[in-house]
């Protein structure tokens, strides 16, 4: 009898011990009738005290074959919960067109956390955020001169449905209750800051419910948008990088005896093309003294491969840089930085079972530089484009008659008109947002970002006038969502008279374009290269392929390709020195180096076995 007493007793205190840490053990042997819950000032999962210690890691920013390893780290960090955006941009790039494979097979990764150990919170947006071109809305809407994003326009809330009608039927099975990781569900992002329709996250909310949603909802906001970024049956959560009294007063006078959440705390902070990079020093301890959960935004950042990056627009337009390093605890290629030691040891203080063994990090390889052997000018490469389009005026890249019917998405667009003068060239604030400026093929200047104004020299009889404009990035926060179309968006004047007549070229750079781009007439090199235009080069890996680094000393500003994949922009403005090169996009052997170069070039690209993510600023 005294036994069986001393044992109640152990497991009556044990219970106890439980309900101050508020953290279940790692076993997944729980009942799934109740899932989490919000029913008191402390977060239940299948009833029993459960605290949220998170991390955001983003499928598409991480190649797939690395998946695991990333999850592993966070697991022995002492990580409960994986956070994802999902960007409606990738898995839908086109009307009727919707991608769940491969690179964007979100079923799989959420699948792959639960084998992990990981539960899920899923952020499905629509808009995410996330510095991602748009937010993550796809720019095809843009075509709608009409459109209002993040409102119950129909023909936002029409293109919403049919997406949903798509993603939410394969998270449906993978919710816990039904015996799969996801936990919870946030609608939108950071409505609170934009809140220009009181109906619109209602719609989000019924739109998730109606198709099969019933796990917890959640809405996540910063200090400035929690009062109107609410809605009714969803927790508010909070976004913050510094824990202040009047967060919490606010949050508690909004939602009193509810579980309080950091859905993202910021662990770092992005760069924008000519800043320094941002480092953030980590002051979790007491949001966890307190008792709260957490999301650590991010974890592991990992990288904005492509053209995927967004940009800002206050004060003024600054585009966003390749690396989403984030300063996070994780580096952009998946290496342990003194955060994750700190947090792990903070971490597994709040655990009642020893934390998994660290997984060993990944070699970095330094190559032998690629030579680069052949060029190809950009005026030589337009036959392999799509049939150009002829428009008495400028037509903004969404709305070009190119990918089906859906406009062009990134990259380039190359604008030519014929002039029978020099003089004056005015942007008219109409150039989105960078544009290379040729006379006859003869480079004459460059509207960057705040240039109105260029002078076209004198000439003999009628010449082209060609301008090569650049979406840097559409604007990813803010109230000018509706206003990020790209290319020439409004007349431009040569003299104060609008140019007419042009020939437009989509030089979005995409993968078919690439292919065919082999087939030109490419012209050996060491003979003077003409700029913009394309440099190929040979990188041998011998053996198993490794991460490495692209570095471009002696180049500008461009683009690099690795066997077809596109990695990423650089600029010698900084302050990223270098592009992040995963061993899983390379072959054993021999791999095509393709980079195209706006300005001027080195004749060789740089493997190197460490980042340089630039000169650093602390932010306090």
């Amino acid at each position: 009898y005294s036994l069986q007493s001393m044992l109640q007793s152990m497991h009556f205190f044990f219970l106890l011990f439980l309900k101050h840490l508020q953290i279940l053990p790692s076993g997944r042997n729980l009942s799934r009738k109740e899932g989490l819950s919000v029913n008191s000032s402390q977060f239940t999962l299948s009833g029993e005290p459960f605290r949220i210690i998170g991390g955001s890691l983003h499928y598409f920013r991480v190649p797939k074959a690395y998946w695991k390893d990333r999850m592993l780290k966070m697991k022995a960090c002492g990580i409960n919960t994986l956070t994802t955006y999902v960007p409606w941009s990738l898995h839908q790039p086109e009307r009727g067109v919707f991608h769940f494979h491969k690179q964007l097979d979100l079923e799989a990764y959420l699948n792959l956390a639960a084998d992990v150990g990981l539960w899920v919170i899923l952020r499905p947006g629509p808009y995410v955020c996330s510095e991602l071109d748009l937010g993550g809305l796809p720019s095809w809407l843009l075509r709608d001169e009409n459109m209002k994003l993040r409102t119950t326009y129909p023909g936002f809330t029409d293109a919403v449905n049919t997406f949903y009608d798509k993603l939410v039927p394969k998270m449906v099975p993978l919710q816990f209750k039904k015996g799969g990781p996801i936990i919870a569900v946030q609608l939108e992002n950071e409505y609170g800051s934009y809140a220009v329709d009181n109906n619109y996250m209602d719609f989000v909310k019924q739109a998730l419910l109606s198709r099969g949603i019933s796990e917890l909802l959640l809405t996540s906001d910063n200090h400035e948008g929690l009062k109107d970024g609410g809605v009714n049956g969803a927790l508010r959560t909070i976004n913050l990088q510094k824990l202040k009294n009047e967060d919490m007063m606010l949050l508690h006078f909004l939602q009193p005896k509810k579980p309080v959440m950091v859905m993202e705390y910021w662990t770092g902070w992005y760069d924008g093309w000519g800043d320094l990079h941002h480092v953030f020093p980590p002051e979790v301890r007491e949001i966890l003294r307190q008792g709260m959960s957490i999301n650590l935004y991010m974890f592991h950042g990992g990288t904005n491969f492509g053209f995927t990056s967004g940009a800002v627009e206050s004060p003024s337009y600054k585009p966003i840089i390749t690396s989403y390093d984030y300063d996070a605890p994780l580096t952009e290629d998946g290496d342990y930085t003194p955060k994750y030691h700190l947090l792990r040891d903070l971490f597994s203080r709040y655990h009642s079972e020893k934390l998994p063994e660290m997984p060993v990090i990944r070699w970095k390889e330094g190559y032998e530089a690629a030579i680069m052997y052949q060029h190809l000018s950009l005026w030589d490469s337009l036959p392999f484009l799509e049939k150009p389009f002829k428009s008495q005026t400028p037509v903004n890249m969404e709305n070009l008659p190119v990918n089906n019917g859906n406009g062009q998405l990134y990259g380039y667009t190359l604008y030519e008109t014929m002039i029978s003068s020099g003089g004056s060239l005015k942007s008219g604030n109409s150039i989105r947002d960078r544009a290379i400026v040729f006379v006859d093929k003869s480079f004459i200047g460059v509207f960057q970002f705040k240039t109105e104004e260029l002078a076209v020299p004198d000439g003999k009889g009628e010449r082209t006038l060609s301008l090569l404009v650049e979406n840097c990035g559409r604007v990813h926060y803010g109230k000018t969502l509706d206003l990020q179309r790209k290319g020439l968006i409004r007349d431009i004047f040569l003299n104060n008279k609008p140019l007419r007549d042009f020939t437009i070229y989509s030089l979005d750079l995409n993968p078919a374009f690439i292919d065919r781009l082999y087939r030109a007439p490419w012209k050996a090199l060491p003979l003077a290269p003409s700029f913009p235009g394309f440099s190929l080069g040979r990188l041998f890996v011998d053996g198993y392929p490794s991460d490495t680094y692209v570095k471009l000393p002696g180049w500008s500003k461009g683009v690099v390709f690795i066997n077809g994949q596109n990695l990423g922009r650089y600029w010698h403005i900084g302050p990223q020195q270098a592009l992040y090169l995963p061993g899983p996009f390379l072959n054993g052997g021999i791999n095509e180096v393709l980079v195209f170069e706006e300005h001027e070039a080195d004749l060789k690209v740089l493997f190197e076995d460490s980042p340089d993510l630039g000169m650093t600023v602390d932010i306090q």
